[in-house]
């Protein structure tokens, strides 16, 4: 009886190895917060939170290695009151500006990522690091501000079965217009990028599903 008990836990393992594919692709829904750090918020980036959401698109090159495309939209917004900084002549500001963000990164596992046979050492979950280029519109007091950006971050996937998995990704976005909150030049000193103090931060949930299974088989004729 143990014999045969152990029979049908390898045949089954063996089958849910086979069973594993190999996929090319994901797509997937991203949800979370965003923050900043602003002229008029230089320390805590979640003071005042905002809603952020969108999809993104992922190329996995290998176990190791992904692409990824993004469409975010997101909200930010603060104000100086408490500020330690005192702004010319006293004054108080505050905005509230509406984000749409497109960024292509590229990942790095720390693990091969997937799931299959023992022998191949892949993980069900792995942390990795992104990095990239996108451009950022910004929405703020009727004016359209455009900048380009740089997102720099690391996040976590997760395997929860064959072609679904689950995500937790965080990135700081460093922008160079100094305008996406509607506010420029506080203290009369012209911005540049040097002086620039913005960036801001997307932490998104990702729920994404697996297509387009990678072909295994060699058809090479010589």
């Amino acid at each position: 009886m143990k014999r045969l008990f152990f029979t049908l836990l390898l045949t089954a393992t063996a089958a849910l190895a086979l069973t594993a594919q190999d996929y090319r692709y994901e797509v997937g829904p991203a949800l979370g917060l965003s923050g900043n750090l602003s002229d008029v918020n230089n320390s805590n980036i979640f003071k005042h939170p905002g809603v952020a959401g969108g999809g993104i698109f992922r190329y996995n090159i290998n176990t190791r290695w992904a692409l990824k495309a993004n469409l975010a939209y997101a909200n930010i917004s603060g104000n100086n009151k408490g500020h330690e900084s005192e702004y010319p002549f006293g004054q108080e500001y505050e905005f509230n500006a509406h984000l749409i963000d497109a960024a292509a990164t590229m990942e790095f596992n720390f693990m091969h990522f997937g799931q299959g046979p023992k022998y191949k050492n892949l993980k069900r979950i792995v942390p990795y690091m992104t990095a990239g280029v996108g451009m950022v519109m910004s929405f703020s007091d009727g004016k359209v501000h455009a900048s380009p950006v740089i997102p720099l971050g690391a996040g976590v996937k997760f395997r929860v079965k064959d072609r679904l998995n689950l995500g937790f990704e965080f990135t700081m976005r460093k922008e160079f217009s100094d305008k996406i909150d509607g506010l420029s030049d506080l203290y009369g000193i012209k911005h540049g990028i040097a002086k620039n103090t913005e960036w801001y931060s997307l932490a998104m949930f990702t729920v994404t599903y697996e297509f387009s299974k990678r072909c295994t088989k060699c058809h090479y004729v010589e």
